[in-house]
């Protein structure tokens, strides 16, 4: 049932996680290649956020942060897949599941008596961990993995079940999965367009495996054609990997296109209910576009540029990322908001502007943004990142701040801190390290006691010594 109120009926609030979407992968922020009305179109309706990151560069972290309001490093859930493990560093441990003592942003909204779905990925644990356990009373199409075993029926990949998306049995075989999660959500919205509610659509798009439907990508091959042969000036090697520059891949494209119209649909199904003017949507990507792995290959989906590398790195083409708010009555249409965010900030933020009560003790290390989005003042001026990883795209374990302007990322392999100031070097193409020798140590410090206050997991030292920001551990 509804929760008691009194004056203007409660905001219900809809949550569209989208799977690898890059900074640069809609109209909205920038790209010519990949045609995105609907989500232009929510940026012109709410407020469009220039400087939000992501918790981690890759997806279960993130998403651990944005049900949970707590940084990856402090749930000691900073990695998922595994990564390559050639390298000079036993990897940091880690878990693969969300602790169920943690109080989601789901459970949070269904105490306040709100009804509660979530359809998609949710790459956050198996049985016992899944999201009805977790505060969502309604769910759809929840695999156990990081990505469907198929964008069409039967949705499954028979060497690696874990991927198989459940609840889709029977449908056509010209249906597609992201159609068919709007589906869903459609239905969601329908049953409950009478009650408060909170719905989490998490897309698997616009992750691997790269598949859409043929019309649409027949209409991006011609475009694509009309940018010329791909040549060596449209690749960046970075350390061991290559990154690709330029936006051109006809699949992706049409999967971002269908992830679009599944925006749209949102949109003018509210818009239908009589109930767009009490529902806040909010739109969001889990790390950055998949442009740099160790080798070219089809699957480097986008490119992030300007920014540096992308999906795995600490760079900002891995955790720089879209945000759209759709706040009625509160958020100005169509503005633009420079202020530094990051995932975990929206778990206090949705209770905020629903007018639900804070929870500082969960959503530790998450700020609302409910004020920056009514135009006050910024609300952090620091994000910090955990990664003591490798990964398939050739980054090594690393971590990173940003303070204000500046930039730094350290490597655990050698202790090598780098410094960009990123408001003269968005493409963090110069290290000024070496040039501000004092900045540079003091940053590394500030990320160390970081580090150290949220118990984070560090990959073994090297025999030589110290893999801290901060000196010898």
């Amino acid at each position: 049932c509804s929760p008691p109120v009194e004056g203007p009926p409660p905001l219900n609030v809809v949550m569209i996680v989208v799977d690898d979407l890059g900074w640069m992968d809609s109209a909205a922020y920038g790209s010519t290649f990949y045609d995105t009305p609907h989500i232009d179109r929510l940026a012109s309706e709410g407020a469009r956020f220039t400087q939000f990151y992501t918790a981690s560069p890759v997806c279960s972290p993130t998403r651990a942060s944005l049900m949970s309001g707590k940084h990856p490093a402090r749930l000691r859930l900073t990695n998922w897949i595994g990564g390559e493990q050639n390298g000079l560093l036993r990897q940091a441990e880690y878990i693969r599941e969300l602790p169920l003592e943690e109080v989601t942003v789901g459970e949070a909204f269904q105490e306040a008596g709100y009804a509660t779905g979530y359809v998609g990925k949710w790459h956050l644990g198996r049985e016992s961990f899944m999201p009805e356990a977790q505060g969502f009373g309604w769910t759809f199409a929840v695999n156990h993995a990081g990505q469907p075993g198929s964008y069409f029926p039967p949705y499954e990949n028979p060497n690696w079940d874990i991927t198989n998306v459940p609840d889709l049995e029977g449908d056509p075989d010209d249906a597609y999965l992201t159609d068919r999660l709007t589906d869903a959500s459609l239905e969601f919205l329908e049953t409950h367009a009478d009650t408060a509610f909170l719905l989490v659509l998490s897309h698997y798009a616009v992750h691997t495996p790269l598949q859409a439907e043929e019309h649409a990508v027949a209409e991006y091959e011609a475009k694509a054609r009309s940018l010329g042969e791909e040549t060596d000036a449209d690749f960046r090697d970075e350390r061991a990997s290559v990154t690709k520059l330029r936006q051109d891949h006809a699949t992706y494209a049409a999967m971002i296109r269908s992830t679009d119209e599944s925006v749209g649909r949102i949109l003018d199904r509210l818009e239908t209910l009589g109930i767009a003017d009490r529902t806040a949507v909010v739109f969001v990507s889990d790390n950055g576009g998949l442009s740099t792995l160790m080798r070219r290959s089809f699957n480097l989906a986008t490119s992030n540029e300007p920014l540096r590398a992308g999906k795995g790195w600490l760079y900002e083409g891995g955790i720089r990322a879209p945000l759209l708010v759709k706040w009625p009555g509160a958020a100005p249409p169509g503005s633009v908001v420079d202020a530094l965010a990051t995932s975990h900030d929206l778990y206090p933020t949705l209770l905020e502007m629903a007018g639900l009560a804070l929870r500082p003790g969960q959503h530790v290390d998450g700020v609302s943004l409910a004020g920056v989005l009514q135009g006050s003042a910024t609300a952090r001026d620091t994000v910090y990142w955990h990664f003591p990883h490798y990964h398939g795209s050739g980054n090594r374990p690393s971590a990173a701040l940003r303070a204000g302007q500046w930039k730094l990322v350290h490597w655990f392999e050698d202790g090598v801190s780098e410094l960009y100031d990123l408001d003269a070097d968005l493409s963090e193409s110069q290290d000024l390290a070496s040039e501000h020798p004092g900045l540079t140590a003091s940053l590394a410090e500030r990320l160390e006691v970081w580090l150290r206050g949220v118990d984070a997991n560090y990959p073994a030292p090297l025999e030589s010594g110290g893999v801290s920001p901060g000196g010898d551990r």
